[in-house]
């Protein structure tokens, strides 16, 4: 239904997906409700100029562009109730110098920032009742221009010419820790000249002061985490069930987790108790201990002021066994042995890469994965010396986030103690480019390119991770290239010398990572020609195949 009454617009309960581009310049209410609006792009009233009063509740509203109330220099009152913002724009009210009312109760708004009312100077009435807010700080009112205005003025009492402000922040699930202390204070000590339109704001959580309102609860301020633990030093029997502890006292409540020194990674069981309103008991269960689980174990915790550590030495006691042959048993792998017979077929990729760092998984066919023990062997290519990392069962993923940018790994997964294997490793060249790779934290599948090259350099995978795809989309750019090369080599043959190998390879280079495309390209003519003059003779080159390759 469109209502057009004097100088005002009504639509209601329409299929309205939009907002209307012909509307009056000299409308000065227009009121959109129970219609289907999305969003508010840019200067969607812009040229109704005498506009005062914009209603457009009830609608799905989600965005507000950052001029959308460009032109609205007139607007005095603004009401978006019942839609679904998770946000505002507040810089969109530089733009409404004369507003006063702002509705936005029943949305979905989860954050106020300290300025939201900055470019409010007029503003003497805000609902943000029924909202998703938990945490504000007091400073958000505190830049509310009117309300210092009038404070500064003094008095408890508006003067003659003010007016009450009035606030509405009621039905929002509050959190009542140490982040809402200077808000509640806040709550506390309001007085005219700005009114609560409900007092009684409650707290949702944490689960010790829920159902509590702002008048009954004391709160602390804050404090970086403090952790400790009863025991700094166990010594335990091979097979028995061991269970670590570590109290960490904070506010707000620390995100905790547990570390082990040793570069061994199992699956255990880490749960947390509430002691009090800001302790917190976290306990790692290690289920039957085994020679592998020996160490130091190291409790993490951190929240928005700080962090805080501290560690348990796990020590295995030796059963009246002599020295020598406990020495011998520390320094044997902290697992069963693998047989020299014993070969399995591990499949591996790399699935996830940023530069700094990728995410390895494999696959293998064993009898008892229960008890099956990886380790992953990873290094600089050109590095005898690689670090070695031992994977408990039922673990098939490994992350590392430190590595260097622009320079060429080898990954390998063996099973137990064993060696590489041929189809075991992969070679990868860690990007450079950060901008792209690390903001899109972008999955790949390894692109395997089998790199024929002439100089001395091994057939084996190479991964491309930077801005250069090695798909056969570039052989053409790859060729040109290698020409060039190729009569640069010529002319350095002559004089005895041979640069180019793969070990000087810049990760952002076309050249080195498509290899000798262009032999690729004229295999690939060559066997086309001679399939189509000697069909039975002739065979394809191998296809060039994405996923996890080895060699």
């Amino acid at each position: 239904m469109f209502l057009f009454h004097f100088r005002s617009l009504l639509c209601m309960e329409t299929a309205m997906g939009r907002i209307p581009d012909n509307v009056p310049n000299d409308f000065s209410k227009i009121r959109i409700e129970n219609s289907h609006l999305t969003e508010l792009p840019r200067g969607s009233f812009s040229k109704v100029s005498a506009l005062v009063s914009l209603w457009l509740n009830f609608n799905d509203i989600t965005l507000m562009n950052i001029k959308s109330l460009e032109g609205l220099t007139n607007l005095t009152e603004l009401r978006l109730q019942g839609n679904k913002l998770r946000s505002v724009p507040w810089t969109a009210f530089q733009d409404t110098p004369n507003l006063k009312i702002l509705d936005l109760k029943h949305n979905r708004l989860d954050v106020l920032p300290e300025s939201a009312l900055r470019q409010l100077p007029g503003l003497t009435y805000l609902d943000l009742s029924f909202n998703q807010l938990t945490v504000i700080s007091r400073d958000v009112f505190l830049n509310w221009p009117l309300l210092n205005t009038q404070e500064r003025k003094g008095g408890t009492e508006p003067s003659s010419g003010e007016t009450n402000v009035v606030l509405a922040l009621h039905d929002n699930p509050w959190l009542c820790d140490c982040r809402l202390k200077g808000f509640v204070e806040f709550i506390k000590s309001v007085s005219p000249p700005l009114i609560l339109m409900n007092s009684y704001l409650m707290c949702t959580g944490p689960s010790s002061r829920a159902g509590k309102f702002f008048h009954e609860v004391g709160l602390k301020t804050c404090m970086k985490p403090e952790a400790s633990a009863s025991e700094s030093n166990m010594t335990v029997s091979l097979g028995d069930k061991v269970t670590l502890r570590c109290l960490v006292k904070a506010r707000p409540d620390p995100a905790i987790h547990w570390s082990y020194s040793l570069k061994i990674i199992r699956g255990f069981t880490v749960s947390e108790t509430r002691v009090d309103d800001e302790t917190i008991r976290s306990q790692l269960v290690i289920p039957s201990l085994h020679l592998a689980d020996r160490g130091a174990y190291t409790c993490f915790a951190n929240n928005f002021i700080g962090n805080s550590s501290v560690s348990v030495l796990v020590n295995i006691k030796s059963f009246n066994a002599s020295s020598s042959s406990v020495s011998a048993a520390m320094s044997l792998p902290p697992f069963p042995l693998a047989s020299a017979d014993e070969n399995v077929y591990i499949d591996i990729r790399i699935s996830k890469q940023t530069v700094y760092g990728i995410t390895l998984e494999w696959y293998a066919a064993t009898d008892n994965p229960a008890e099956t023990w990886f380790t992953i062997h990873l290094g600089k290519y050109h590095s005898e010396k690689k670090e070695l990392t031992y994977i408990g069962p039922g673990i098939n993923t490994y992350s590392v986030n430190d590595l260097l940018p622009v320079t060429k790994y080898e990954v390998c997964v063996t099973l137990k103690n064993q060696m590489p294997r041929a189809g075991q490793c992969i070679v990868f060249v860690t990007g450079s480019d950060i901008s792209q790779l690390e903001q899109r934290e972008k999955l790949i599948h390894i692109i395997v390119i089998v790199c024929a090259m002439v100089l001395a350099v091994p057939v084996g995978m190479y991964a491309c991770t930077t801005d250069t795809r090695c798909t056969f989309s570039y052989l053409d750019r790859c060729t040109e290239q290698c020409k060039r090369r190729r009569r640069q080599e010529k002319t350095l043959r002559t004089n005895g010398e041979r640069q180019g190998t793969f070990d000087s390879l810049q990760a952002a280079s076309d050249e080195g990572l498509c290899g000798d495309s262009e032999e690729v390209m004229k295999k690939r003519s060559k066997s086309s020609d001679e399939k189509n003059n000697h069909r039975g003779k002739a065979q394809d080159l191998p296809e060039t195949t994405t996923g996890a390759k080895l060699y």
